[in-house]
């Protein structure tokens, strides 16, 4: 095994054996399949001058992706991470956002490098394969369908799927209900705290990529069992387990 793919990683690598066995593999979306930043800066923009106020850069939009469009548009509104602007600000602003991110969801999005290919490798090796994001769903079908994932997918979780929303346990325990496996049988690829955070509740394993976005944080901060470039060597730690 390439030493390499953990070169970051986590004290927990140590105590597992690679490649893990696993029937189901999950991909969080934004950060990790798909590089959207660019396009939710876009809309972020294109609100904030509606409204009369001064924009952002992409870095700086970039660092308040993680929680969901309503507290980005938070972000957005207060240039702070944990800002709440006034509720009726709040309630203008947020279906200028949906409105202009719904007709830019797929201008400048695009794969991140190795994902295609993973992807591809995950499927060959017969893996039950499942999107969970916290985008809303009504921006989650159009991005994989125009990036051309959609058919990968057997199922998709949005965050306005179910009553709770990573970084609770439920979407990754209703996956493993969906295809009757235990926890420990899945894992979760993702690139932030919401996913190391859900993944180790549910009792899944979870494997981080570093490029993603983690709300500006360093990814070797996270309690994740690898840290892998890409989704290829993602794919070459883990093995389908026996049924």
């Amino acid at each position: 095994m390439n030493k390499q793919l953990f070169s970051y990683a986590k004290s927990t690598v140590d105590k597992l054996n690679f490649p893990l066995p696993v029937k189901v593999v999950m991909i969080d979306l934004d950060g990790t399949l798909l590089d959207t930043a660019e396009d939710l800066a876009l809309a972020a923009n294109l609100m904030l001058n509606e409204l009369g106020r001064p924009e952002h850069s992409v870095t700086t939009i970039k660092s308040y992706i993680g929680k969901g469009i309503q507290r980005l548009v938070k972000r957005a509104l207060t240039g702070d991470l944990n800002g709440e602007p006034e509720p009726q600000l709040l309630e203008t602003a947020l279906p200028i956002y949906k409105k202009h991110y719904a007709e830019n969801v797929h201008v400048h999005t695009k794969p991140f490098p190795g994902v295609r290919e993973g992807v591809e490798l995950l499927r060959q090796a017969g893996f039950h394969l499942a999107c969970i994001t916290n985008k809303s769903e009504s921006f989650t079908l159009p991005l994989l369908q125009a990036s051309g994932f959609q058919d990968y997918f057997e199922i998709v979780l949005s965050g306005d799927s179910l009553p709770k929303r990573k970084p609770d346990p439920m979407p990754l325990t209703h996956i493993c209900a969906h295809f009757n496996v235990q926890p420990h049988e899945a894992v979760l690829l993702g690139d932030s705290l919401n996913d190391a955070t859900a993944a180790r509740a549910a009792g899944c394993h979870v494997f981080c990529v570093p490029y993603g976005y983690n709300e500006g944080r360093d990814v070797r901060e996270l309690d994740c069992d690898a840290i892998v470039p890409s989704l290829v060597e993602a794919s070459q730690l883990i093995v389908k387990a026996a049924s």
